[in-house]
C-alpha cells in the first residue's frame, strides 16, 4: 500500500494559458491537453521534459479579477513545487532562462541540493534543483541554506554529472 512519488500538481491560476505558455517558453514543459471548465475558463495540462507521466501539472484558470496568493503571509497554503534537473549544467541553463524571463528569485546552496527558486506569471513559487549524488556527499553537506555558487560547485561535480535518481527505476 505504498505511495511510490508524486504524479501531478494542479495549480487554479488567472489565466491558463498564460501558465502554460511560460511553463513552455522557459521550462520546456509541453502541452498535452485542455479541458473547457466554463464560458472563458480553461484548464492547461502540461508535461515536464523527460517526464514519462500523462501530465506533470495542470492549470485551472479563474479570470484576472482574482487576487494574488497570501499563503504563507496569511493563510495556509502551498509554498513551491521542486522541479528536478539531471545535471548541474542544465541547472545553469535554467538559471539562465530564468534570469531572462525575470522570474528567478534566488539561488540556495540545500548541502545535498541546489536550488533556484523563481515565480510563474502569478506570484506562485517554484524551485529547480539538482539532488547531490550519494556518493558524493561529504561530511558537512549536511542540510542547510547557504548562496549558491553554481560555477563553483559545476567546477567541483562537473556540468555533466548526473544528479542523484529521486525516482525509482524498474
Amino acid at each position: 500500500m505504498g505511495i511510490s512519488r508524486l504524479n501531478h500538481a494542479v495549480l487554479y491560476v488567472r489565466d491558463a494559458e498564460r501558465h502554460g505558455r511560460f511553463y513552455g517558453d522557459v521550462l520546456g514543459f509541453t502541452e498535452v491537453g485542455r479541458l473547457r471548465l466554463g464560458p472563458g475558463k480553461v484548464g492547461v495540462f502540461l508535461r515536464a521534459p523527460g517526464s514519462t507521466n500523462d501530465h506533470d501539472i495542470a492549470f485551472f484558470g479563474l479570470g484576472e479579477g482574482l487576487s494574488a496568493s497570501t499563503a504563507g503571509r496569511e493563510q495556509v497554503g502551498l509554498y513551491h513545487l521542486a522541479w528536478e534537473v539531471p545535471t548541474l549544467g542544465e541547472l545553469a541553463q535554467h538559471r539562465d532562462r530564468l534570469a531572462e524571463a525575470g522570474a528567478l528569485r534566488g539561488a540556495s546552496d540545500h548541502g545535498t541540493t541546489k536550488a533556484l527558486y523563481a515565480e510563474d506569471p502569478d506570484g506562485l513559487e517554484f524551485e529547480i534543483s539538482w539532488i547531490v549524488p550519494r556518493e558524493l556527499v561529504e561530511a558537512g553537506d549536511e542540510p542547510t541554506i547557504a548562496p549558491l555558487d553554481l560555477e563553483a560547485d559545476i567546477a567541483r561535480y562537473g556540468a555533466d554529472t548526473p544528479g542523484h535518481p529521486t525516482v525509482a527505476q524498474p
